[in-house]
This record gives C-alpha cells, structure tokens and sequence, in this order.
C-alpha cells in the first residue's frame, strides 16, 4: 500500500458537486480516502483567461501502482464529465497525482513528482497532507 498524494481541480459545471463526484469516485476505485484540504479558490494557471478553479488536496492510500493508478483516475475524469479541451484549459474535472510516495517518475505520460508542485501556491499547500502529524 502506498500513500499517494492527488489534486482535484474544477472550474465548469457545479464545482463542488464535481468535486464530490471526483472524491466518491476516488475512495470507491483509486485508494482509500485518508486526509483532504479544505476546498480552494485559485486562478487559473497558464491560460488566465477562464473561470476561477476549486481545487482540494487528497491524499489516499492505494495498493494500485503508478500507471496503473494513473489511467483509473482518467476513467474517473471521464465518469465525472471532463472532455478534451486544451492545455490549462477550461475543464469540468481535473486529477493530478503529486506525489506517490517517494517515486520519481519522469515519462511523457507521468511525472512524479508532478512538474508545477513547485510553482503553485495550491499544491504546496496540499503538500502539508504528507507531513508527519498531517493523519
């Protein structure tokens, strides 16, 4: 079993209902919910021109591997109602794996640690889940 940290983010539709969607689903097929954020409005990143986003912090325990754990939480995107837009674009549901763990992954499909965990103000503060204490 491994600790595994996600972010949720939305900025279409009914966003906390989507984010609902997203945690039942996640705690139902991806790994047991263990510790959340509270619920965040942030700015977009990259294209700024769209609605603000509600993101929260997960962190979950998982018997699911990485590229494994990765590709149900695409199901999952798609159970919740995200479709193909563009990059940093407007979405109904978006769920990035952080951390898993201390694996490094560095494939075009995968990046452990994710590659924005250093530049957004949301994931650092996700980032507090994993520290000693934060269970």
């Amino acid at each position: 079993m491994a600790k595994v940290l996600l972010c949720i983010g939305t900025n279409l539709g009914n966003r906390k209902h989507n984010i609902e969607r997203a945690l039942n689903a996640i705690d139902k097929y991806a790994g047991r919910i263990l510790k959340t954020t509270d619920i965040m409005e942030t700015k977009p990143f990259g294209v700024t021109r769209q609605p603000n986003f509600l993101n929260i912090g997960v962190l979950i325990k998982t018997e699911h591997p990485p590229f494994l754990l990765l590709n149900i939480l695409k199901r999952l995107e798609k159970k919740v109602g995200r479709y193909p837009t563009y990059r940093w674009g407007p979405r109904v549901i978006d769920i990035d794996i952080l951390t898993y763990e201390n694996l490094r992954i560095g494939t075009k499909k995968l990046k452990i640690p994710h590659p924005g965990i250093k530049e957004r103000d949301f994931f650092k503060k996700a980032l507090e889940l994993t520290k000693e204490g934060a269970l």
